[in-house]
């Protein structure tokens, strides 16, 4: 078990829930501590995982490599250096297996040959699976897509920058990455493209950390062309999900919560029109800790091994 800031320390002095019935060190991240197994998981940095992970696949071609980091989500050379700063290490099979694509297959096929695979950011996640069907059916304005995520502390990472006090925290919301500046942006917007095989997305995106642990309400608008109803809305959605054991439609006039999903490898999606504004409201919620990127590396990890993609997960929430 490796870790990176933390390497040295004992695991129950990270992460003190974790009981396996001894406690041990948690070595370095490196090549050398990583040699020889079949599949690694790699949770670093963005800019972190490359080189580690390229000397580990030219060593052993066969292991499979997960990266929950930002390193290898981006086909874009330019979108990274532009969002990230620094050298594009490349693109692995992305890890959202419920993403349609244009040409009609799921990225979960993709993923059952895959020995490189990039897991999604939680906040690209939860856009893109509430859009990406809408706009396949191309019921939104593509060019003014917009979505305000209310996000749980833990949706911000873990970084040596200054963070609120949970005690100052819990009486106040605060925005962040605001103006088109988040890492999440060229992601959801390159989901987008592969779900339509179309360019001219723009969208929107303000996170705002709120007093909670966990979750994510993706507030998703955008404008429809007259005589859209909510029921087109709900229409578009379950087809595309219909048969996806993680994710659930609601029905006409039901709004997901963040409660609803927290611990459960799952996204819940409602929708509907608001006839006034000639606006859609598409407002999704997960937890940022499961479907946001671990759960999603572990349906990812099914799929490449070959094993029931919901072994390990469960779509039932925790007791509030």
């Amino acid at each position: 078990m490796a870790a990176h800031s933390s390497a040295g320390k004992h695991l129950s002095e990270v992460a003190p829930h974790i009981d396996l019935g001894h406690d041990p060190v948690l070595q370095e991240t490196s090549v050398d501590t990583l040699r020889g197994h079949d599949v690694v998981v790699l949770a670093l940095p963005h800019g972190q995982s490359g080189q580690i992970a390229a000397a580990l696949r030219a060593e052993d071609p066969d292991v499979l490599v997960l990266d929950l980091g930002a390193d290898h989500r981006l086909e874009s050379a330019e979108d990274w250096q532009d969002y990230y700063g620094s050298e594009h290490s490349g693109t692995w099979t992305y890890g959202m297996p419920e993403l349609p694509l244009s040409d009609g297959t799921r990225q979960r096929e993709l993923l059952a040959t895959a020995r490189e695979i990039a897991v999604p950011g939680c906040n690209a996640t939860a856009v893109t699976l509430a859009l990406a069907p809408l706009l396949r059916a191309g019921l939104l304005d593509a060019a003014g897509l917009s979505a305000v995520l209310p996000v749980g502390y833990s949706g911000a990472g873990r970084s040596p920058k200054q963070h609120l006090m949970f005690s100052e925290a819990s009486g106040t919301a605060s925005p962040y990455a605001v103006g088109g500046t988040h890492r999440h942006v060229p992601e959801v917007l390159q989901n987008l493209r592969r779900a339509t095989g179309q360019d001219g997305q723009r969208l929107g995106f303000t996170p705002v950390l709120v007093p909670m642990s966990r979750g994510i309400l993706a507030v998703c608008t955008a404008p429809v062309a007259e005589g859209t109803t909510t029921a087109d809305l709900l229409s578009a959605l379950q087809a595309d999900y219909a048969d996806e054991h993680f994710v659930t439609v609601l029905p006409e006039g039901r709004f997901p919560a963040t409660g609803e999903v927290a611990g459960a490898n799952t996204i819940r999606i409602g929708a509907a029109v608001d006839h006034r504004s000639g606006q859609a409201t598409v407002i999704s919620a997960l937890d940022n800790l499961v479907k946001g990127t671990a759960g999603a590396a572990i349906q990812s990890l099914n799929l490449a091994l070959g094993i029931p993609e919901t072994t390990g997960l469960t779509r039932t929430a925790l007791a509030p």
